[in-house]
């Protein structure tokens, strides 16, 4: 299975699925065990320090000796930091986002760095892909925390990406399943990042509190906030409610921007805070029934994906 896949040769993996670099939720201990299972597990670099990161990433190269990667928000302010620090420490994957991969894929690739860059529309996709990019991650709107104003669904982006790139397209958002996996790959996807599901794994360093609320959910668990600051999706909460009332009393952007407040994601996700914490995460939430280990995770993922194909070849 997968033998032809991109994405499959392009990270030494051996199924097409990538973990999302989450913030409070990825470190090490998660991305270890998603590349021991076969996919590639990616460090949440988003909630670390540099020297924080290289300790993850060296407890990341004790738990698996197989590829793993790191992912780099680029709005951060110390991103030349972070970035240093992976390169130092030896990792040959490095997944950017929430910026332009422009300033370092050069650099990067130079390296001997496999760059992939996470976009939410076509124009972002040519962009990574003329800077350099090896490969993109295409998340669309239903995905959890901060995403593309431009709010377009993950089922419409793929094909789009998948016909104007020439690079491969890994989907993301709203994906938690071999269901989504196929429906992904159908339309175009040559992989898929899987972030919420993980979320709820054994291995994810997110609070307990968290993680239930995450089996709490069901389809319209989760809203959209900051839409004309910065749109994130969470779940709902005594929080997300009082930004979503701020918003529609047309609160100004700076009292705004006091609400999104500092640390607010540790508060939600790592430290359990379920009243002033912001608890990221996507549609995909009210799929999740179980805190599972990630080898099952996986194995379900799978199953469920071959599944699937087989009962689209009956209907046909």
């Amino acid at each position: 299975m997968f033998e032809n896949n991109k994405i499959r040769a392009l990270f030494g993996i051996k199924y097409p699925i990538i973990q999302g670099g989450m913030v409070w939720v990825s470190g090490w201990k998660l991305a270890s065990a998603v590349s021991e299972a076969g996919g590639l597990g990616l460090i949440g670099a988003g909630s670390m320090k540099p020297e924080l990161l290289r300790e993850h990433i060296r407890e990341c190269k004790n738990g698996t000796s197989k590829p793993f990667g790191v992912n780099i928000p680029l709005l951060r302010k110390d991103a030349d930091d972070l970035i240093k620090t992976t390169l130092e420490e030896g990792v040959k994957i490095i997944f950017t986002s929430a910026g332009s991969p422009a300033k370092y894929t050069g650099q990067l690739k130079s390296e001997g760095i496999t760059v992939v860059h996470v976009v939410s529309n076509v124009k972002q996709g040519l962009k990574a892909e003329n800077a350099g990019c090896h490969a993109v991650v295409g998340e669309g709107v239903e995905a959890g925390g901060h995403n593309g104003a431009d709010e377009i669904t993950t089922f419409c982006l793929i094909p789009q990406l998948a016909s104007a790139l020439s690079i491969p397209v890994i989907g993301a958002g709203g994906i938690a399943d071999g269901r989504g996996m196929a429906a992904a790959l159908a339309l175009g996807a040559e992989g898929v990042q899987i972030g919420t599901r993980f979320a709820a794994s054994a291995e994810s360093s997110a609070h307990e509190f968290y993680k239930q609320k995450l089996i709490e959910s069901d389809d319209r668990g989760t809203e959209l906030i900051f839409r004309n600051y910065a749109l994130v999706r969470l779940i709902k909460s005594d929080y997300s409610a009082r930004v979503r009332h701020a918003e529609c009393a047309g609160v100004a952007p700076d009292r705004l921007k006091m609400l999104l407040g500092e640390k607010r994601e540790k508060k939600g996700i790592f430290e359990g805070d379920l009243t002033e914490g912001m608890m990221e995460a996507g549609q995909s939430a009210g799929m999740i029934s179980s805190i599972e280990p990630v080898e099952k995770i996986m194995r379900d993922i799978l199953i469920d994906f071959e599944n699937t194909i087989k009962n689209l070849g009956k209907i046909f």
